[in-house]
């Protein structure tokens, strides 16, 4: 039997942020926890930087990382520098990803298609090499592109996951007895 919406509610109104161990602790960092409008918890994650645990209708605390996972990179310098130089490690957390099934969502801060397509960026790496870089793990890893300003950051944080979990609840059988 699914879920009724009250009860898909009731477990959205329970989700947690994860941000992964690795995160630096600054003031932005500080500032980006804020903007959730959710709790967060500190959580080593396998890849990404976020996503998200719920409180299901047992009361049990599930984590959905090995189910959606949201790497931020603060700009396209950054993503450029995990194209180049950061290229194995980058790619085997998305290796990682694509072998529990997981969809990643790639948040750059700052970045948009003219500055990727325009080379606005100080990396030596073309543009074409980074628009193909990102278009061809996009197919591969189950990656998903946006774009947004670093104020912008925790509300779309919050949202991905928000809907990722909804979907997900929303697929699930439930435990209840008819």
């Amino acid at each position: 039997m699914k879920y009724t919406n009250f009860e898909i509610r009731r477990m959205l109104n329970s989700m947690i942020i994860l941000v992964d161990t690795r995160e630096q602790d600054t003031p932005t960092y500080r500032k980006r926890l804020e903007g959730f409008g959710c709790p967060s918890e500190r959580y080593k994650l396998d890849y990404g930087d976020y996503s998200a645990a719920y409180t299901d209708e047992n009361g049990e605390k599930v984590y959905i990382n090995k189910i959606v996972a949201i790497e931020r990179k603060m700009n396209l310098d950054e993503l450029c520098g995990c194209f180049t130089k950061g290229r194995q490690r980058f790619e085997r957390e998305f290796i990682r990803a694509k072998n529990d099934g997981a969809r990643i969502h790639l948040l750059v801060e700052g970045g948009n298609y003219e500055k990727m397509f325009g080379g606005m960026y100080r990396s030596l790496l073309t543009p074409d090499a980074l628009t193909a870089s990102y278009l061809a793990w996009s197919e591969r890893y189950n990656l998903q592109l946006h774009f947004c300003r670093e104020e912008t950051t925790p509300k779309l944080i919050y949202k991905i996951l928000y809907y990722a979990l909804k979907n997900h609840l929303e697929n699930l059988e439930g435990d209840m007895i008819a």
